[in-house]
């Protein structure tokens, strides 16, 4: 090749390059606006703090409320709140934010479509969702809350087990047992064991794990910029480790003697129909929740160090403001009171008194039959939720790899630590 046969192929290759570099340095594809999800159940998806928004179910249709006398497996009954904790934070740096949690959810909802389990509600897999959600944002910030219903308890038996306990017990007399039922109705306080069994939670625990090492496994493959806090939240208490003096005793009687229809009625108006004893009990079936959440937390910080996790602790969150801590509940409190309705009305029944065992009853056959009715009893309400915001808040201003605990003071203040 001759010498400016040469310069010929050099000045091509030059021109060449240097269209390469123009289309290098050409306009930078745009980036995705930034999102905050929430996954998991209630406690996450606002149960409890009303103003809930149409659900798309497995078919793509948004459903709103469809009556309470619809099937619980209505998409709607997900009971996503514009007031869940999520909505509540701030979040600096976050463009929109969307929740995907569902009350009920179990582990399995994470991967599968709820629909496919029993009981389950019609919605898409969580994970699917966030994947149809990543087509368009860019996840930055994930909410977490799950644990409180599996394969081996769910938060809902544990309420129900412990309310219809103490309301038996209030209305119906041992000798009843023999003349009438001919058999026992279950009135003794509930004990630890009634609620989770230590092998319960353990095998609870394996499936919390499974599912949120899905959720980190998908948020590393969708994820725009590959840079998302995953935040694990824990469960608190809606009821006190006692209750206030006011709702010890009526009309002379404890609840400790055979049939206290006044005190019965007394507690269930102010939110807490539960036997004294059950309440520490109570509290151990929610410090095992955390212990769930925490040795989840523990498993996947070591399988992945690079990865941004951190736990928040709310056990102690609504301190001095639970139900029944104070006189004058449920007033003040940051939870919701068990309400039932008699039938699917839609009116909730607030007072007991004057009420027998039969009227009782079937008040709750309806929450069996129509467990939506019931559902958001023992929930965080708005100012629960707006309480668990500010948690989130601080929890997202921590450093990551730690374990956070969000605790209200006397004075309603939070100490975030």
């Amino acid at each position: 090749m001759g010498f400016l046969q040469r310069a010929a192929a050099v000045a091509m290759l030059l021109v060449s390059a240097a269209g390469i570099q123009a289309v290098q340095s050409g306009p930078a594809q745009a980036a995705l606006p930034t999102a905050a999800v929430a996954l998991g159940d209630s406690f996450i998806s606002g149960e409890g703090a009303g103003d809930y928004q149409p659900v798309v179910d497995a078919s793509g249709t948004a459903q709103a409320f469809p009556g309470w006398s619809a099937a619980n497996s209505n998409a709607y009954f997900c009971h996503r709140s514009a007031n869940a904790s999520v909505f509540k934070a701030s979040l600096p740096g976050i463009q929109q934010r969307f929740n995907l949690a569902c009350s009920g959810a179990q582990p399995a909802d994470i991967a599968a479509p709820a629909g496919a389990r029993l009981e389950g509600r019609t919605v898409a897999s969580q994970l699917d969702q966030l994947r149809a959600l990543a087509q368009t944002y860019d996840i930055d910030v994930v909410l977490v809350g799950l644990g409180s219903n599996n394969t081996q308890f769910t938060f809902g038996d544990v309420a129900t087990l412990c309310a219809n306990r103490f309301i038996a017990d209030a209305w119906t007399g041992w000798w009843e047992f023999w003349a009438y039922l001919k058999g026992e109705v279950p009135q003794k306080p509930c004990t630890a064991s009634d609620l989770a069994t230590d092998t319960e939670v353990a095998a609870a625990t394996t499936e919390t794990t499974a599912a949120l090492r899905q959720i980190l496994d998908t948020l590393d493959q969708i994820d725009a910029d590959g840079t998302h806090q995953v935040i694990l939240q824990t469960y608190t208490n809606p009821l006190p480790p006692d209750l206030a003096p006011q709702y010890y005793d009526e009309d002379g009687r404890t609840d400790t003697r055979d049939k206290f229809r006044a005190l019965g009625a007394e507690r269930y108006a102010a939110g807490c129909p539960i036997h004294r004893a059950s309440l520490a009990p109570g509290h151990v079936f929610s410090q095992n929740l955390g212990s769930l959440v925490k040795n989840t937390y523990a498993t996947l910080a070591a399988e992945r160090p690079a990865a941004d996790l951190r736990v928040l602790d709310v056990q102690k969150a609504f301190d001095g403001a639970r139900l029944c801590e104070n006189p004058g509940s449920p007033a003040g409190a940051l939870a919701t009171p068990v309400r039932v309705q008699d039938g699917p009305s839609g009116t909730f029944i607030t007072s007991l008194s004057g009420w027998d065992k039969i009227g009782i009853q079937r008040a709750a056959n309806t929450c069996v039959t129509y467990f939506q009715t019931c559902q958001e009893s023992w929930h965080p309400n708005v100012a629960g939720h707006t309480v668990l915001g500010q948690c989130l808040t601080g929890a997202l201003a921590t450093a990551p790899r730690t374990i956070v605990t969000c605790a209200r003071n006397a004075n309603g203040t939070l100490t975030i630590s």
